[in-house]
């Protein structure tokens, strides 16, 4: 089993594996502007859009990872609002009955 080795842009940048999601589509960005406006050759341009398909997947998968993540939170809060018993009251001062009654 051979170690992984960290892939590289032409930049020479590392592999976005471990960076986060605002890293990531910075670097996207960067990718697409390079792009648009510079004169590549075509293994260069080929190069830049494979790694920009790359960065879009993970863009994706990050924000798709922080959805099931949002989803988990709002489930869990949403069971915890289950046993969280009514006031019976609806708010108001309990000893006010008492007081209205005598």
């Amino acid at each position: 089993m051979s170690p992984r080795r960290a892939q590289h842009d032409i930049d020479g940048k590392p592999d976005q594996e471990s960076a986060n999601f605002e890293d990531v589509f910075s670097r996207l960005e960067e990718t697409v502007r390079k792009l648009e406006t510079g004169p590549l050759s075509l293994d260069d341009s080929t190069r830049l859009f494979e790694e920009g398909m790359g960065l879009a997947k993970r863009c994706n998968e990050l924000l798709s990872a922080t959805e099931l993540k949002v989803t988990r939170l709002q489930s869990a809060f949403a069971e915890q609002m289950r046993f969280v018993p009514d006031d019976p009251d609806d708010g108001e001062d309990p000893d006010s009955d008492d007081d209205h009654d005598h």
